[in-house]
């Protein structure tokens, strides 16, 4: 049985904080699929799907068992959809801890359990990184390099 997981998120862009529950989830699955949310009412005016899987694709190139998707809807529609048990996310904060709980608790009620939610903590060197903060940087023409991969 291949294991499979989802990794979803917004990923505008997609940071070296992302990138590091990419690598650490690796190690748990045969499968990895990252979902690129396709369309958010809470962030009007970001880049289509297509354009941020670009270059997260360009960046996992040649590794075999990470995928690129965008999708739309729910995240546990997605997962059913790609035959994956788990959802990986990323967590910086207690604020962070408990939105990622309570959709970790929702979706377990909606799934009958059959998706579970795999939580990381940030590593301490990232957990400031955040792609909000990486647009505001970049609005004030800053250089971002350093936070992305």
């Amino acid at each position: 049985m291949i294991r499979t997981g989802i990794f979803v998120g917004s990923f505008n862009p997609f940071t070296i904080g992302h990138d590091s529950i990419v690598r650490r989830a690796l190690l748990l699955f045969d499968r990895l699929v990252i979902g690129v949310v396709g369309q958010q009412v809470n962030k009007p005016g970001q880049p289509s799907a297509e354009e941020r899987c670009a270059p997260i694709r360009a960046l996992y190139e040649g590794e075999p068992h990470i995928e690129v998707k965008p999708y739309y809807g729910l995240a546990i529609d997605f997962a059913r959809a790609e035959n994956a048990h788990f959802i990986v996310k990323g967590v910086r904060s207690v604020k962070d801890f408990e939105y990622e709980r309570e959709q970790a608790d929702i979706n377990r009620q909606l799934t009958n359990g059959d998706i579970e939610t795999i939580l990381f903590c940030a590593e301490p060197q990232l957990s400031s990184i955040s792609s909000s903060m990486v647009r505001e940087l970049q609005h004030y023409h800053q250089d971002v390099s350093a936070f992305l991969p």
